[in-house]
């Protein structure tokens, strides 16, 4: 749910009540993953989406029906031979929804909110709600911050508590959204159960080093992806205000100084495109050596053996230059500024997703891959075909 924060922000503050249901898991092929979330308040409207289209009706009369009776339910999905059209799931996958009620007296709606705040503020934070299990605990609410604080709880028992905050602190450090299964032992339930854990956090860095035309495209579409992007050049005359006024932030600085002083993640892109070995190689063997998710370079074939020779004769190793892409992008015959930065954006997104680059057409693998952070077990579970909507509440 946190994926439309900024709407349900604005309704908790308006005194709305509102129903939302958010994807919990999906087998095959399904086009939205885990935390998806549409809502629907006490009027009828509705924000957000959880299948693309597929499901959406069913869903939205389901929040209807929970507004009313306040009760949490979950929902499954799937697709058979004569039923696949009858919900709009045609796309051959299945999705778990849990629907929630927010009412004015709803026990979990103050929970809901400050997660709610934490997101539209850009505090990081991690909301745990319980998706399988007793029905007693089904959508009861945890939330936990960045620094270990905590609010809200999973039904009064202590070592659950602090066992769903372990698992939702380790994936808000990788800033990631997925389910976790707490065995019986851990949760005092029988059969255990299942957390949907949500991160929160500030956007993932993009950093591109040097100021030049193709720069310019890539701000854009870094920005289209919703990177916190900032551009970084040591020459006063190009790295300005003016020539990129979509960015968050333009940097005056010698490319390495300034990154070897800047904190980088597991999230962060940096991108080389100053195309000089007097800015490339420093800046590279800083990169290299940072943590990052993603570190290409610009240049032809010849620059990037040139490249490489240098590198290693500045003291990299074989592991670390095996996480250099270059020449950077995919090859889609780019030639425009424009173009080529549509072609670093593909890889950084296959990078992130395992996507191969090559075309969906004429391919036999699934097209929606598993969520960073799904369980095996829901990612892989087979499809039940006997009707379309299964409560298993």
């Amino acid at each position: 749910m946190l994926d439309i924060a900024g709407e349900l922000h604005r309704w908790m503050a308006e005194g709305r009540e509102f129903a939302v249901g958010t994807v919990v898991s999906v087998g095959g092929s399904a086009p939205r993953g885990p935390g998806a979330a549409l809502a629907v308040d006490s009027e009828g409207t509705a924000i957000g989406s959880v299948s693309g289209g597929c499901v959406e009706g069913a869903v939205y009369e389901l929040c209807e029906r929970a507004l009313q009776d306040g009760t949490t339910v979950r929902e499954q999905f799937g697709y058979s031979d004569e039923d696949a059209f009858a919900v709009g799931l045609t796309c051959g996958g299945v999705i778990d929804i849990m629907i929630t009620p927010v009412r004015a007296d709803s026990p979990e709606r103050e929970v809901l909110r400050a997660a709610l705040t934490a997101a539209v503020t850009g505090e990081a934070a991690a909301l745990a709600r319980v998706v399988r299990g007793p029905d007693e605990l089904l959508g009861r609410s945890l939330l936990v911050r960045a620094d270990g604080s905590r609010q809200g709880g999973l039904g009064g028992h202590p070592k659950l508590d602090r066992t769903a905050a372990a698992e939702a602190s380790a994936l808000l450090d990788a800033g990631r959204t997925g389910t976790v299964d707490l065995a019986e032992d851990g949760s005092h339930c029988p059969g255990g159960l299942t957390l949907l854990v949500e991160s929160s956090v500030p956007p993932p860095r993009m950093i591109v080093f040097g100021a030049v035309d193709f720069a310019a495209a890539l701000v854009r579409a870094g920005k289209f992806l919703g990177h916190h992007v900032t551009v970084c050049d040591a020459r006063p005359v190009f790295a300005t205000r003016a020539r990129f006024p979509e960015a968050d932030e333009v940097v005056v600085d010698w490319p390495h100084r300034y990154l070897r002083r800047t904190p980088t993640d597991a999230r962060t892109v940096l991108c080389v495109l100053t195309h000089e070995a007097r800015f490339d190689v420093p800046l590279l063997v800083e990169a290299l050596r940072m943590p990052a998710a993603f570190v290409g370079a610009m240049g032809s074939r010849r620059t990037h053996e040139d490249r490489t020779r240098r590198l290693r004769e500045a003291g990299l190793g074989a592991d670390e230059l095996d996480r250099l892409r270059s020449p950077i992008g995919l090859d889609l015959g780019a030639r425009t500024p424009e173009e080529t930065a549509l072609s670093i954006a593909a890889e950084i997104i296959a990078a992130r997703r395992g996507g191969t680059g090559a075309p969906l057409t004429g391919g036999a693998d699934p097209i929606h891959r598993e969520p960073h952070g799904e369980s095996r077990r829901d990612a892989h579970r087979e499809p039940r075909r006997e009707s379309p909507a299964v409560s298993s509440r």
